[in-house]
């Protein structure tokens, strides 16, 4: 199992570089859920943290933020799984359509723990099928793995974990109701067997939409502070960070500046 009860408990202050969060207008989490977008179109932007006041003050007026207790900026903690060849991995570096990702994901402020299976198809759309869990462990029960086996081609026998990640993340949704906007900072990685790799400097904001290429205020201001669209997967990126003994030739160009612009360590 990999846990981190250190950083599960840290509340993050929207005091400081984030101060502008406050002059958002809050959204509720079931007031949300009009939006859920499990089947979508995503396009993710990375970006030095140096950047993120100037993005979301310009948006301020034109996005709600997710609001849980009082807080804006939520903690997740998340572990994937993988085949013991690690095909889920070589899947994306290999640029192969149809692939997926199997985690477990602990959305910490709101106590929810979902097993969730997100898959890319050849058309570039995002689908994701998940089931609340109450066991955030290394083992599957057996409704989870029916959960696994009747969902994928692959028998849940076959997978351990093979990585895990905390974050924190902030959620934007569009006064239209048609986009999510998800902004993750303060990441650590964490491969089994591996030390931890912090990259506190790193902003992934990904926007999630139900239709390619709808207007979007927060893509047309990235575009203006010359922040353009760049594929990020914190689960493969995070490995081959990590693990230096994985097939990594198609992230080598990012890992390198990663590890130089971002200060991963």
């Amino acid at each position: 199992m990999i846990a981190y009860p250190e950083i599960i408990k840290e509340k993050y202050s929207t005091n400081g570089e984030l101060e502008v969060l406050n002059e958002f207008k809050s959204i509720s989490l079931s007031e949300m859920n009009d939006v859920k977008l499990l089947n979508r179109f995503d396009s993710k932007y990375w970006f030095e943290r140096k950047h993120l006041p100037v993005i979301l003050d310009a948006i301020k007026n034109d996005y709600y933020v997710l609001d849980i207790n009082g807080t804006k900026i939520q903690s997740y903690n998340t572990i994937y799984f993988d085949t013991p060849d690690n095909h889920f991995y070589i899947m994306h570096h290999n640029g192969k359509s149809n692939r997926l990702k199997i985690r477990r994901r602990k959305y910490i402020m709101s106590g929810i723990s979902f097993l969730e299976i997100k898959q890319k198809s050849n058309k570039g759309k995002t689908c994701k099928i998940r089931m609340p869990i109450n066991d955030f462990n290394s083992e599957f029960s057996e409704s989870e793995k029916k959960f696994i086996n009747i969902n994928t081609p692959l028998n849940s026998d076959e997978l351990d974990v093979k990585f895990g990640n905390l974050f924190k993340r902030i959620t934007l949704v569009n006064k239209n109701f048609n986009e999510r906007c998800t902004i993750d900072i303060n990441i650590r990685f964490h491969s089994i067997g591996t030390k931890y790799r912090n990259v506190h400097n790193l902003v992934i904001i990904e926007l999630k939409q139900g239709s390619r290429n709808l207007k979007s205020k927060i893509a047309e201001t990235l575009k203006q502070n010359k922040i353009y669209q760049n594929s990020f997967s914190k689960y493969c990126m995070g490995r081959a960070l990590n693990e230096t003994g994985l097939k990594r030739n198609r992230f080598k160009p990012d890992i390198l500046k990663i590890e130089k612009q971002f200060k991963a360590g």
